[in-house]
């Protein structure tokens, strides 16, 4: 294996990745952004059904998995619907979500969206308005802000797009 490397997870991955995104969920909840992901979210049939179509993917080091994404290729139907803005482009795209990491490597969303861009130059991603450090992060990685879309649940996001 090289030093690091990202992959499609696979089925026995699931409890190494249930660890990751249970301390993420503790992070997140320390820098007062508890109500995104809340106690369980994602639950472990939406991860399941994320590895089983071939769309959830970990960062893995010599020492293990570090980090989990899912990278979801067309239409996102949460994605249908902008308020205060809209899309730079129609285009078909690609979609991270649910990024998280151990706390163990640096720089886990830029090595997401490098990875998703070897696939798709078009990438949206949402985050809660309470996320301080993805709002500061995404921008980084050239992504602009292009409105604000709501979740099946009607909760809504700040959504960025990147060309």
């Amino acid at each position: 294996m090289k030093a690091e490397q990202i992959r499609k997870a696979a089925p026995e991955d699931l409890p190494e990745i249930l660890r990751i995104y249970s301390r993420a969920r503790a992070f997140m909840a320390a820098q007062g952004n508890g109500g995104q992901w809340g106690s369980s979210y994602p639950e472990e049939a939406l991860l399941k059904s994320d590895i089983e179509k071939g769309n959830l993917y970990v960062l893995e080091t010599e020492s293990g998995l570090h980090g989990v994404f899912a990278f979801i290729l067309g239409e996102d139907p949460t994605y249908g619907v902008i308020e205060d803005g809209q899309w730079l482009s129609g285009d078909p795209y690609g979609t991270i979500h649910r990024i998280a990491g151990d706390g163990s490597v640096k720089g886990l969303l830029g090595k997401a969206v490098a990875y998703a861009e070897g696939v798709i130059s078009h990438l949206r991603i949402d985050t809660h308005e309470n996320n301080k450090v993805m709002r500061r992060l995404i921008p980084r990685y050239g992504f602009s802000r292009r409105g604000i879309i709501h979740l099946e649940n009607g909760s809504p996001r700040i959504a960025y797009e990147k060309l």
